[in-house]
């Protein structure tokens, strides 16, 4: 990680000098954003100076607390060592406006520290998902290979009402304020009657330089996608992604709607995915897909082995796992194919300069760091080991599970737990943290006692 400059938040106040508060957060293990709103005279300490630390001291426990905000202290990493601060410092480079904010407001993406007594003092949490990511890229590059990474994230609006069970509500048209119940892929029409929305998307996307692409209708009433561009910079494409969705949720709001990328909001409706695309660009700037067609396979071969330790990385909860259903337009098996989105590694049609690997297989409310090195891990895993892939599946692949993939969360979390591939690449602090957290999290769901518990056995 870049050490982060005063100068940064200096020449910011400089071009906005009515700003009242920033807003200093990190993205935790479960996707959701946590820190603090400071007044403007108080956020320069986030910035070292001279021999000044800098950062905001928060728990590091709130990189991995669970959805509901709960430590449930996974493996003694909080409250048994007295639930330690880390220093959380501001990522170089993504000091932005809040265009929604009512007063003037910035906004800064922080990463985590370890503690003071830690060995890893000083450097980026050994428990952080975004350095775990780095970690793997950092590996490719000594190849002389460098990710070219995009994210495509899914999504739906929904009303801000419930219904009388407390379940989401499918949102109104804005033109014909009739409650959507049809899907409409790739409806103009659909992107005229949410024209408001997708713009207010878009400027806030600009004002804080998230390359945000195109917008779509999906497979659901309600249903939407944007794309980012790609990035030279896996750990940047992430990034994006953490904010372009914090970027939804506030338009969102402005119609109050609700903004949601929970993967599977209705069973036999289409669930939202986080698909990842991936080209390697060699030392000479080409696309090393292109150069050398043998190592395609092997990145996809890679990518076919590793899916099934993956797949707790890929679902993240228990709902995650409810989106792999047959015939929902999902990888259930470690297929691939060219121009086949029923496969889970794509390879789009395009060009030979475009050449690269859609992975289609996350949920849309998956942590993007820990899937995109996933991802990376298994594509490098093949590259090394030159595996070759299974024969290119021409057909519909979303008609049966593979039995060699677990797409039961239990079952996830014990085929992670025994991961061969995964920690040749991912850092195995992180690692363990995972399974340790997740292990915690379905304990405590298990504790609740569901409205159906009460239907079928009262």
């Amino acid at each position: 990680m870049a050490k982060p400059r005063a100068t940064e938040f200096d020449d910011y106040l400089k071009r906005h000098p009515k700003t009242v508060h920033v807003d200093a957060f990190l993205h935790d293990l479960n996707g959701n954003l946590r820190g603090k709103r400071l007044p403007v005279a108080e956020a320069a300490k986030l910035w070292p100076r001279g021999s000044e630390q800098g950062g905001l001291e928060m728990p590091r426990c709130m990189l991995f607390v669970d959805p509901t905000g709960d430590d449930l202290d996974p493996g003694g990493r909080s409250t048994t060592l007295g639930d330690p601060d880390g220093a959380a410092l501001p990522i170089p480079g993504l000091l932005a406006p809040v265009p929604w904010a009512e007063e003037p407001t910035a906004q800064v993406l922080l990463q985590m520290t370890d503690p003071v007594r830690d060995p890893n003092v000083g450097k980026p949490s050994r428990y952080c998902p975004r350095a775990a990511l780095g970690d793997v890229l950092a590996q490719f590059r000594r190849r002389g290979l460098n990710p070219v990474v995009a994210v495509e994230l899914e999504f739906y609006l929904f009303d801000r009402a419930r219904d009388a069970e407390g379940r989401p509500m499918p949102v109104k048209n804005p033109v014909t304020g009739v409650e959507e119940s049809s899907k409409q892929p790739y409806s103009i029409d659909d992107l005229d009657a949410y024209g408001a929305f997708i713009r207010r998307v878009a400027a806030y996307a600009r004002r804080q330089a998230i390359p945000a692409s195109a917008a779509i209708t999906e497979y659901s009433p309600g249903q939407f996608e944007i794309n980012l561009k790609h990035q030279p910079d896996a750990v940047a494409a992430c990034d994006h992604a953490v904010l372009l969705k914090r970027a939804i949720k506030a338009a969102a709001r402005v119609d109050l709607h609700q903004a949601s990328f929970m993967a599977k909001p209705f069973l036999d409706a289409a669930g939202s995915g986080m698909h990842i695309h991936v080209s390697l660009v060699d030392r000479k700037e080409r696309n090393a897909f292109s150069e050398d067609p043998a190592l395609l396979r092997h990145a996809v071969a890679g990518l076919q082995a590793a899916m099934p330790e993956s797949m707790l990385l890929f679902g993240a909860n228990l709902n995650g796992f409810k989106r792999y259903r047959p015939g929902h337009n999902v990888p259930i098996t470690p297929a691939w194919g060219f121009n086949n989105r029923s496969v889970a590694f794509r390879i789009p049609a395009g060009g030979a300069k475009a050449r690269r690997i859609e992975h289609r297989v996350a949920g849309a409310d998956a942590n993007p760091y820990l899937v995109v090195a996933a991802v990376l891990a298994g594509m490098l895993h093949g590259i090394e080991q030159r595996l070759k892939p299974t024969p290119e599946t021409k057909s519909d692949a979303g008609d049966a599970h593979d039995a060699d993939v677990p797409f039961e969360y239990a079952a996830a979390l014990e085929r992670f737990a025994k991961a061969k591939i995964l920690p040749r690449y991912v850092a195995r602090d992180m690692l363990d943290l995972v399974r340790d957290q997740k292990r915690a999290e379905l304990a405590k769901f298990m504790t609740t006692i569901s409205r159906q518990e009460y239907e079928w056995f009262l």
